[in-house]
């Protein structure tokens, strides 16, 4: 089994920076793909960024581009987002998931995810 942790969240004025934190332990030997993922009340997860299993290649979703950026370090089981210009509209909690499938292709559906943290809240004021 795996277990994912997301830390790092809080609240921020828009234009400030936050950077989460996701761990993994457990049979991180199983994990390949990694992702981000946010959601707010009654609204459907949202994908924002994924990371193949050697950090080689990241997507993100079109409304954080240039202002986040992913990153991993499989030697600590660590993955980041790093997230800049923070804008209300990111507002929401976010999940850190992992995945089992080896691709090589960054995952930006949540199906493809077998493992998720609790989620963290990121609250960004006006």
């Amino acid at each position: 089994q795996v277990h994912v942790g997301e830390s790092g969240g809080g609240l921020v004025q828009a234009g400030g920076s936050l950077r989460l934190s996701c761990a993994a332990s457990g049979r991180t030997s199983s994990i390949y793909g990694m992702g981000w993922f946010r959601q707010t009340p009654g609204k459907e997860r949202e994908f924002v960024a994924a990371i193949t299993w050697s950090g080689g290649l990241t997507q993100y979703v079109d409304s954080v581009k240039g202002r986040f950026t992913i990153s991993r370090d499989n030697a600590k089981n660590m993955m980041f987002l790093q997230m800049n210009s923070l804008e209300p509209e990111d507002t929401a909690v976010y999940f850190c998931a992992a995945s089992r499938i080896v691709s090589s292709r960054p995952m930006v559906r949540s199906a493809s995810y077998d493992f998720w943290g609790q989620g963290t809240q990121v609250t960004v004021s006006s």
